[in-house]
């Protein structure tokens, strides 16, 4: 099953994702005489998306179809999947390629973990801001494989780690590079490393929330990196250095999980952003299935401060 967000007048609606459209759950709700939360984040945390999954795959993928309510694609503006995540975790350095970007070693041991703010999160096709930041001289963009979790856990095994996953996004993560190259983080003192991801619009995710039993196999999933059209750099989740399973068994075991944590898994590489660019995430697998793409255009503050 596939979930999205998306904007019908002034509010931000959850909804499944249907051939012929979104159909939202007050939709569902109001037609089968059902109570589920009707907001994708409130579902995650009341743990409700595994019977919501179950009736899915049992007939209700079918029954979507026929409901009424359904707002067609022609009409949909996607929003962030949610707003209010309690914490965003991502992963730096996961792929050798990537490291070499901005001439540091991988990280050995341990990954290299750091925390974004929520207020740093935008949705598809909103605006990502360059920064007005005199100092801030290299925006770039990385797209990931976004794990989402699906309930309040610690010291998950890396055996089980899907049980605490509710699903699995798209997502774009922002750096301000030239403040980071600028400082310590070469000497190997990420210090700065909060700075430069936390900016305004430097984080993106969305337009849909994958249930686990829809992907083949998370390791055989393809990341791509995607400048204004043309695919930058590419790489698959089992080529990272600290793979899924890995990352939620590890940081269960340190600061434990919530429902509705986000964990960025880190990128192929990163590629620099211009005024005018469209950023954007791809994700492909085995047997067809692929993720619906994640872009957002960019606006360069020092030349736009109306933006």
């Amino acid at each position: 099953m596939r979930l999205a967000t998306i904007k019908l007048g002034n509010e931000e609606i959850s909804g499944i994702v249907a051939k012929g459209g979104i159909l939202p759950l007050r939709a569902l709700n109001a037609a089968k005489g059902t109570a589920w939360k009707e907001q994708l984040f409130d579902l995650i945390e009341a743990q409700e998306l595994k019977d919501l999954t179950k009736w899915y795959n049992e007939g209700g993928k079918e029954e979507v179809e026929t409901i009424s309510g359904m707002v067609p694609y022609d009409e949909v503006v996607y929003a962030p999947l949610y707003r209010n995540p309690r914490r965003i975790f991502g992963i730096g350095l996961n792929y050798a390629d990537h490291a070499g970007d901005i001439g540091n070693a991988r990280p050995e041991g341990f990954p290299g973990s750091f925390f974004k703010m929520a207020d740093t999160l935008i949705g598809p096709e909103d605006e990502i801001h360059l920064p007005a930041l005199k100092e801030a001289q290299k925006t770039t963009a990385e797209a990931e494989l976004g794990v989402i979790m699906g309930k309040e856990c610690r010291d998950v095994s890396e055996e089980n780690w899907l049980d605490a996953v509710a699903g699995y996004t798209t997502i774009l993560d922002m750096t301000e590079e030239s403040i980071l190259k600028g400082n310590d983080f070469l000497k190997g003192n990420p210090r700065y490393l909060c700075i430069v991801k936390n900016f305004p619009t430097f984080f993106s995710f969305g337009p849909h929330f994958v249930t686990p039993d829809e992907v083949p196999d998370v390791l055989q999933l393809e990341v791509q990196s995607v400048h204004n059209g043309e695919v930058y750099a590419k790489n698959i989740v089992a080529n990272m250095m600290h793979q899924p399973p890995r990352l939620v068994s590890l940081h269960s075991s340190i600061m434990g999980w919530y429902p509705g944590d986000v964990l960025s898994t880190g990128t192929p590489r990163a590629f620099g952003l211009a005024d005018g660019d469209v950023a954007e995430c791809r994700i492909f697998g085995p047997d067809g299935f692929s993720m619906e793409p994640l872009k957002n255009p960019v606006v360069d503050l020092k030349k736009h401060p109306e933006a």
